[in-house]
């Protein structure tokens, strides 16, 4: 049983939901030491007062938050816990909307939260199979680690699940991103589709979605305790240079994905998008479209 982050209740409206959080995921990376090369010893971490110049326990270290150069003012875990928030015991619903209409960016870490008692089990599958029911996620608010937060919840399988939310001001504005303008054929929309069909899956069960860096990680592990070379890397693709012709470059990708699912390359699939294009580039076909769509919208 995952170990419990924090316990409180639901509220929703005047019905409140005991429950303890647990993570939803685990961290199956390969984690390293610091440690000094010349010996192999841990390099350790030491706290030290900067005024007393000594090493200081856990129980000396608090909190504190800089006013000025000179001021510091002690803020301590229980006077955080005791703030006067609704939310600092509860996890309290302001909000249901549709789950597409949530930008994904503002999703993160997820949580189960699992009924704390007897008591919670009705209340507690009232309001998954209402969310179930309705197709709609919950926004709430909640105060954990001396901040309040947004979260999401909804529903996955027989559990309710609760993803931290950033606030709005936390999500960065992406347009000083964006590329120059660029012009779009048909054709080339065309093509980056049929690679997105070749290369749509119905789950993530597939090979190519295991974590083969950690793999590596530990194949390189094991080798060097056996006193053995680690297997070499694989040469790296040789460089094609620019691309220049976009439709070959998706044709191209189309007949490799294909061939990578174990597929005909030369499925009948993958020649319909040059007949296409070959249609739509004769000159009548090309510049007519063109003239014809202008007009309309000066006129209008």
């Amino acid at each position: 049983m995952p170990r419990t982050i924090w316990s409180g209740a639901i509220s929703f409206g005047l019905v409140t939901v005991p429950i303890h959080v647990v993570s939803a995921t685990e961290d199956h990376s390969i984690h390293f030491h610091r440690v000094h090369l010349e010996d192999m010893a841990r390099v350790r971490t030491r706290k030290v007062c900067e005024l007393e110049d000594r090493e200081v326990s856990s129980d000396e270290i608090g909190k504190g938050y800089q006013l000025t150069k000179e001021l510091i003012v002690p803020v301590s875990d229980e006077e955080l816990r005791d703030l006067p928030l609704p939310t600092a015991k509860a996890i309290e619903i302001v909000a249901f909307m549709p789950q597409e209409s949530i930008d994904p960016l503002r999703v993160a870490e997820g949580y189960y939260l699992a009924p704390d008692g007897q008591v919670a089990g009705k209340p507690y599958k009232l309001l998954r199979q209402a969310l179930a029911r309705s197709s709609r996620v919950a926004v709430a608010r909640y105060a954990w680690s001396g901040r309040e937060r947004l979260g999401l919840l909804r529903v996955r399988g027989e559990a309710i699940v609760l993803h931290a939310m950033r606030w709005p001001d936390e999500i960065r504005d992406p347009s000083e991103l964006l590329p120059p303008p660029v012009e779009l054929s048909d054709e080339e929309l065309d093509g980056a589709l049929a690679l997105m069909d070749t290369m749509t899956r119905d789950d993530l069960d597939a090979p190519e979605f295991r974590d083969t860096y950690t793999e590596a990680v530990a194949e390189l592990i094991e080798a060097k305790r056996e006193h053995r070379e680690p297997p070499a890397a694989p040469e790296p693709a040789e460089e094609s240079g620019q691309i220049v012709d976009l439709m070959a470059a998706l044709q191209e990708s189309v007949s490799k994905a294909r061939a990578s699912r174990g597929e005909d390359g030369e499925h009948a699939d993958v020649h319909e998008m040059p007949a296409r294009r070959a249609a739509k580039k004769t000159p009548a076909r090309k510049t007519t479209p063109k003239k014809t769509t202008r007009k309309p919208r000066k006129s209008a």
